[in-house]
Order: C-alpha cells, then structure tokens, then sequence
C-alpha cells in the first residue's frame, strides 16, 4: 500500500529510507546531504564501495547504521542518475526512467530478499533528477505496491515534522 504523507523523512519509522543518487554522488544537496550529515559513514564506505565495484545506474547501494536512538536505520541508495564526468566538480546529470525503472525493480528484489517492512522515500528523481513525478509516481506503485508492506512517499519535506506514517 503506497501512502503520501508529509514531513521529515530523517524522522521516518521505516525499516528503510530510499532515495535517489547519482553514481559518484558528492552528497551535497537535498536529502542526500540530510543523510551524509546524519551518517557521514555511509558516504565514507559509499565511496569505497564504488572505488572497488564501480555502480551503475540503475542499480541500488543498501547501507545499515545506527540512528543517535541506537535503532538500525537502513538507507537504500538508488542510483537514478550518472555524472557528466568523473572530474571530482562533475555534476549529476538528469535521471532517467528506465533508470529509475530498473533502480526500484532492484529496489523491490532487496525489500522481499530482506524482509523489510516498511519502505519511506521521497518524490524519486524529481529534485536534482529533474523528471516529471507524473512519469515516476506509476513506476513505484508498479514495483513497490505489489510489495504488499507501507510505502510512504513523502511528498512535501517539513523539517523536524513526523509524519502521520501509520505504521502501527
């Protein structure tokens, strides 16, 4: 079941946060650098990951940790979008569907080879991705909503707002 709620993602009592990147991401905007700033590990082993095996779009990272609570927190980094070089200033390009496709087929795989509950991510590649939510929205409810577990998409960010997830 595909929820649209509002609030803070970081504040989500999901299983898992998944959000978009780009494959040599500088985590440096928006919910990507929301999370470097709460889990500067996970970019750190992020960047050794994609040194030893070099990511490609549309494939997914998944990273677990420990929020300040002590509660595991696992973040699904979908790689929704390639950069323009691999010069250390290169931008992300624009997302791609058939990249965001592939990127939540894999998303779906890992949430059932995992037993995740609970999936929270925000409007997938509509940010730094710059792809029409129209276009995106159908592709999550037809890999995630089959799933048969909440998925929250957080459509407008209120920072240090929880959201009303219903989780139960």
């Amino acid at each position: 079941m595909i929820r649209e709620v509002q609030g803070d993602i970081l504040l989500s009592r999901a299983d898992v946060i998944a959000h978009g990147i780009a494959t040599h991401d500088p985590f440096d905007s928006g919910l990507a650098l929301a999370l470097r700033e709460r889990f500067p590990s996970m970019v750190k082993d992020y960047r050794h990951a994609m040194h030893a095996a070099a990511p490609a779009t549309g494939e997914i990272w998944a990273w677990r940790g420990v929020n300040a609570d002590g509660s595991t927190r696992g973040i699904v980094n979908l790689l929704t979008q390639g950069m323009q070089s691999q010069d250390k200033a290169a931008r992300p390009l624009k997302a791609r569907l058939e990249d965001v496709n592939r990127a939540l087929r894999a998303l779906a795989r890992h949430v059932q080879d995992e037993g995740v509950k609970s999936v929270a991510l925000p409007r997938l590649a509509t940010g730094v991705g710059a792809l029409d939510w129209t276009d995106v929205k159908p592709l999550i409810e037809q890999h995630l909503g089959p799933l048969g577990i909440p998925v929250l998409v957080y459509e407008v960010y209120r920072k240090g707002v929880e959201a009303d997830e219903q989780l139960g």
